[in-house]
């Protein structure tokens, strides 16, 4: 490669790509191209043009340092003025009460912010060109690991940030699969550089093996620990040297890159050279004809890979130190896609009939937006989060929601400042904005233009693991808590409430104990309801062991007309996580089609209801096979009715047994509490998977049932005098132990 110092690089680019051609043309060809491509789908009266504009999320594992690192972004873009801190309780995107209490994010906050790539000598792919950047800061604890996936499903891009000396974590791994699941282009920032036993190169290398990611440096950091003072940029191949005096972090010297530094940073750049080459034709064609690739070709590269999945660039900082953010948000800009960018979205009819619809980002296409948030605000009400993919919606104009097949006026939509509304009248194609008393709607209906009727892939979301029981205080708060469980499930698709039938009390269940207690919290503060909840309630599940058959006969005859179904079944188990697997194999026309879906609604009935002890079955494969019908007599109830009675007898022949949920358990402990800890893991009923040893100390990974897990936090503290931390995460569902399951049956019969 062929470099040359500060701005001399850029005007030789420019030279150079006049009188050679890339894939793309000169640069002047390419930058023209774009403009009129992208003028035909823009708005003439939007500020900030699609192709200059971000979606992204910042993304992590608990106490990584997402938020810290999104207020220094805030900072440096002119957003805020002043410097929020999480242990202060004054940071932007952390505006409720009880995220500033504990000092974690519980609910994603959306806001936006502007960037102009500073021309300082390095060469970026746009610089002095503003852009729009909307940030989401997602909640890194898995209770609330819903907000992720709902933010996840309406990005095009999203930052993971890594704690330098933690290095990949488990909701590290949860939060990057939910990416990849909807195909989000990511970057990675090391994060807490600052803090003793920081290992930039090990977290790389952890992202490789644990992630599977083709990651790769292109900003490595200068120093570390209490030496760190700056940032490498690779691909200009300059020492960006953070000014010692400027506590801010907003003063930078670009400089030559020490000479201690030197080789780490040209083999640092051959490597990320090569790795470019492996993937993209272009460089590779150009390393062949033994050609030089200059700054901005490598840039548009790892842009196009990034963007297509096949690659992940890495940085590396402390946003609490404030260095290394700048060169993260032009980062952003310059490697992250723009609407323009992604995949087009797609959208089917309700019915599931006809053929799919497409929705490119174009200001002038057909309105068509997700709507992936709901949120009750004191003052504005109920908020509705909505990503807009295609066309333009203005006050005062209706839109269609194809779920409800209703439609409804825009009365006001707004921009959304984490806790601060702007009202506007019009919101284009890539904006995510709110509108607000919109009703009849939930977390994944599409809103559209009403000649259109298509609904966009929803986000999905896990199920509730854990439940308790509450109870108003006095017959007066019973009325509120009603109307203030109903708002908040409404908001929280993993949280529900419902009713015992056996018992009357009321049930709340949702992702864990912090989930729960945050619900609680909430009903108090927003809704002014004083409530006592009792002891969490596991979320149990049944399913068989080994296949079998099952008839159900339904035969009523009173005088007049009678009922008769008889449907006979064949069920063996799926494999796990494989769900339920239902077949019609009635040949013959022994069933009426028409009778067909009320044998399965009677089949899916008893599934939700269970045989054991009321738990939903899961994994099962079930086949429809044979079955009479009498002429006059069958109907869909009967062959319901028919349908409920097989999968009962069925079920009770194939050995149905109990399943539990099992966490994937991390602990993280000086070595000298080691013993101690995995003592108690085994005592749980867990299962030490891994222990290895980290600079910050050993890192014990075990399986634990979730039902021994109450009370962790409380006790990993008493075991390590309070110097180990822990974090879990829903991984499956396991059989319990007989003795076990003959205490819960006995129990719930009771």
């Amino acid at each position: 490669m062929h470099t040359l110092g500060g701005r001399i690089i850029y005007i030789w680019i420019r030279s150079e790509r006049r009188q050679s051609r890339s894939v793309f043309g000169s640069l002047e060809k390419m930058e023209a191209t774009v403009e009129t491509a992208t003028s035909e789908v823009n708005s003439p009266n939007r500020e900030y043009t699609l192709e200059r504009t971000r979606n992204i999320g910042i993304a992590a594992h608990i106490d990584a340092g997402k938020t810290t690192t999104t207020e220094r972004i805030l900072f440096y873009t002119g957003l805020c003025h002043k410097i929020g801190e999480v242990h202060d309780g004054n940071t932007v995107t952390d505006w409720m009460e009880q995220e500033r209490e504990r000092g974690i994010t519980i609910t994603s906050a959306a806001t936006t912010c502007f960037w102009k790539q500073a021309e300082d000598g390095t060469t970026k792919l746009w610089p002095e060109v503003p852009h729009r950047v909307n940030i989401i800061d997602t909640p890194g604890h898995v209770d609330f690991t819903a907000e992720v996936e709902r933010s996840m499903r309406v990005l095009d891009g999203a930052v993971a940030v890594f704690c330098g000396v933690a290095g990949v974590q488990p909701q590290s791994e949860t939060v990057w699969r939910q990416a990849t699941k909807y195909n989000v282009p990511r970057i990675a920032f090391v994060n807490k550089m600052d803090r003793t036993g920081a290992d930039f190169k090990n977290v790389v290398a952890e992202m490789r093996e644990r992630l599977g990611a083709p990651a790769f440096p292109v900003g490595i950091p200068i120093g570390a620990e209490e030496d760190l003072r700056g940032v490498i940029d690779v691909v200009n191949q300059k020492a960006l040297i953070y000014d010692a005096s400027d506590d801010f972090g907003s003063k930078i010297l670009i400089e030559e890159i020490p000479q201690d530094l030197k080789a780490e940073a040209e083999a640092a750049l051959a490597e990320l050279v090569e790795a470019v080459g492996d993937r993209d034709d272009h460089v590779m064609t150009l390393l062949l004809d033994e050609k030089p690739v200059d700054e901005v070709t490598l840039k548009q590269a790892i842009r196009r890979l990034t963007i297509a999945g096949e690659f992940v660039p890495v940085l590396g900082g402390s946003a609490f130190k404030n260095k290394g953010v700048q060169p993260l948000v032009d980062a952003v800009v310059d490697y992250l896609p723009s609407p323009l960018d992604v995949n087009v979205q797609t959208g089917a009819s309700p019915d599931g009939e006809g053929e799919e619809t497409e929705f490119p980002a174009d200001d002038n296409g057909n309105f068509c937006s997700l709507a992936f948030k709901l949120w009750t605000d004191p003052f504005a009400g109920k908020l509705v989060f909505f990503r807009v993919y295609s066309g333009q919606i203005s006050k005062g104009e209706m839109i269609y929601n194809p779920r409800t097949r209703k439609k409804e006026r825009v009365n006001r939509i707004m921009m959304i400042q984490a806790d601060k509304q702007e009202n506007v009248e019009t919101v284009y194609a890539g904006d995510i904005a709110a509108l607000v008393g919109i009703r009849n709607i939930t977390t994944g209906d599409t809103l559209c233009t009403p000649d259109i009727d298509v609904c966009l892939e929803p986000p999905t979301f896990p199920e509730p693991v854990i439940s308790m029981a509450i109870e108003p205080n006095t017959k007066a708060d019973q009325e509120k808590m009603s109307a203030g469980l109903q708002a908040l499930a409404e908001e929280d698709p993993t949280f529900n409430c419902y009713t015992d039938q056996e018992t009357g009390q009321t049930l709340i269940a949702g992702m864990g104990e912090l989930h729960l207690e945050i619900i609680r919290d909430r009903l108090f503060r927003e809704f002014k309801v004083e409530a006592e909840s009792g002891a969490p309630q596991i979320a149990y599940r049944e399913t068989i062991t080994k296949s079998s058959e099952g008839r159900g006969l339904f035969k009523k005859q009173s005088g007049g007309r009678g009922q008769y179904g008889d449907a006979t079944i064949k069920i063996e188990p799926n494999e796990r996580g494989g769900g339920i697997e239902i077949e019609n194999k009635i040949v013959g026309g022994v069933i009426p089609r028409e009778y067909i879906p009320a044998v399965e609604k009677g089949i899916r009935e008893t599934i939700q209801g269970g045989v054991l002890a009321g738990y939903e079955l899961i994994d099962i494969k079930v086949q429809i096979v044979d079955g009479s019908y009498h002429e006059v007599d069958s109907s869909e109830i009967a062959f319901k009715m028919s349908g409920i009675l097989a999968m009962k007898e069925a079920v009770n022949k194939a050995k149905a047994v109990l399943l539990e949920p099992v966490m994937k358990v991390e602990a993280t402990t000086p070595g000298e509490y080691q013993g101690d800890i995995i003592g108690d893991m085994n005592r749980r009923r867990g299962v030490v998977e891994g222990i290895d040893s980290k600079n910050s100390g050993t890192v014990i990974t075990a399986q634990i049932p979730l039902a021994t897990m109450f009370g962790y936090a409380t006790d990993i503290r008493s075991l390590s005098s309070g110097r180990a931390s822990y974090s879990m995460e829903p991984d499956s569902f396991e059989q319990v132990p007989q003795s076990i399951a003959d205490e819960i049956l006995d129990k719930d019969s009771k």
